[in-house]
């Protein structure tokens, strides 16, 4: 898939767990683990907007476009 979900590497970064970050935004633990493993196929900008929040990031610093190589 070429979204890649770099939530994982932002919450080391500030040093939350997930569960306190789920908690805080008012999701389950299991939607963030879907969030988080890229298992979903959308997320709400409001959700994104309290990550981003709690975080003190950019939907960039979560969200990566990485394109998949074209086969001949």
């Amino acid at each position: 898939m070429p979204i890649v979900v770099n939530l994982d590497v932002m919450l080391a970064k500030r040093k939350i767990r997930g569960k306190d970050l789920a908690n805080a935004v008012g999701i389950t633990e299991q939607n963030l683990s879907l969030l988080r493993t890229g298992k979903v196929k959308g997320v709400r900008f409001s959700t994104l907007e309290q990550i981003c929040r709690i975080l003190e990031c950019q939907p960039g610093d979560i969200l990566e476009y990485i394109p998949e190589e074209v086969q001949p």
